[in-house]
């Protein structure tokens, strides 16, 4: 090999060695693009995973239910979901543990499509109609579902009046569902639903990120997006879930001192319209995501009021059993 070969050479068996000896942490969760686990977007982009000596691996998926199912068929490590889902999954016999916060406020938007505004205006207005929302399972019931069948009950009308169907998440599966009338509503993310109304394809006709709106939801100020793994991960390889834990509060405390525009830029999205969106969604909630990853007693207190009410009567989680606090730490 001549000494040019080499020079070229040596670099690169160093770049491939570094690189496959980070350790690999995969973790499944809706996305790219929704707004609610924006911070799992991030990680690679500003290299928080590096800054840690480990390697994030995203696997997405279609709704927070599936993610923890990936999660409990050992496919990865940890999970992005919504914590009342996770505590269904936890009453269902899935091995699942809630190791850090991601999200400050909830936000889920009922939309309904924009031909029904003088049929559709308030919940119970949905008898006989389909509502789509992110997919559930037989062992995971999906926050968005959860919701969904609560708005209704809380306004008079049982959720086997409507008929519930998986709707996905990207603004190519939700503007298609809502082109081919495929579904009356979704209850769905931003920055996707206010797309869809800018779009004209929609209305909204419930905002859970509006506290004027949220008043009829008990729990309302749940705990959302959250960081998922299994309980053999905590036994096995704790080193694991530590150094995950420090990635996602290194990308919240990056997001908490940079602008929307910071996050947005940083984010490279090629789409126009995907990174307009999402700009604005990020100027409409500034509060969205937690600037620490710890436990507030707050948002726990507000999800156990909010889980018992959509499945507790029924199948009943303590929420404090679930929780691992050991890296997030907790706060009032």
């Amino acid at each position: 090999m001549t000494p040019l070969r080499i020079l070229v050479a040596v670099p690169l068996l160093i770049w491939f060695s570094l690189t496959w000896s980070q350790e690999r942490l995969t973790v499944a969760y809706p996305g790219p693009l929704n707004i609610t686990y924006l911070p799992l977007d991030l990680i690679a982009k500003i290299g928080a995973d590096k800054a840690e000596g480990v390697q994030f691996v995203p696997r997405y998926t279609g709704g927070g239910g599936v993610a923890l199912q990936q999660l409990h068929s050992r496919n990865v490590d940890f999970a992005g979901a919504g914590v009342p889902a996770a505590m269904s999954a936890k009453a269902n016999g899935n091995d699942v543990v809630v190791i850090a916060a991601i999200d400050d406020l909830a936000v889920f938007v009922l939309m309904v499509r924009s031909d029904l505004k003088g049929q559709v205006k308030r919940p119970r207005d949905l008898a006989g109609k389909v509502v789509g929302v992110t997919s559930s399972s037989l062992s995971v019931k999906t926050t968005a579902h959860q919701l969904a069948e609560l708005l209704l009950k809380n306004d008079g009308l049982s959720p086997n009046q409507v008929r519930i169907a998986a709707a996905g998440q990207s603004w190519e599966e939700l503007s298609a569902i809502m082109r081919s009338k495929s579904a009356d509503a979704i209850l769905g993310f931003e920055p996707f639903a206010s797309r869809l109304r800018d779009a004209g394809l929609v209305y909204f006709l419930f905002n859970l990120g509006n506290p004027t709106e949220t008043a009829s939801v008990p729990g309302a100020g749940f705990l959302m997006a959250a960081l998922e793994t299994r309980s053999d991960i905590l036994r096995d390889a704790p080193h694991k879930a530590e150094k995950m834990v420090a990635v996602i509060r290194r990308t919240l405390q990056w997001m908490a001192s940079h602008t929307p525009e910071q996050i947005v830029e940083a984010l490279q999205i090629a789409d126009a319209g995907a990174r307009a969106s999402l700009l604005k969604s990020l100027h409409q909630y500034p509060r969205l995501y937690s600037p620490d990853g710890k436990f507030s007693g707050r948002q726990t207190r507000e999800t156990s009021l909010f889980y018992a009410a959509a499945e507790g009567a029924t199948r009943p989680v303590v929420l404090d059993d679930i929780i691992d606090a050991r890296w997030a730490g907790r706060k009032p």
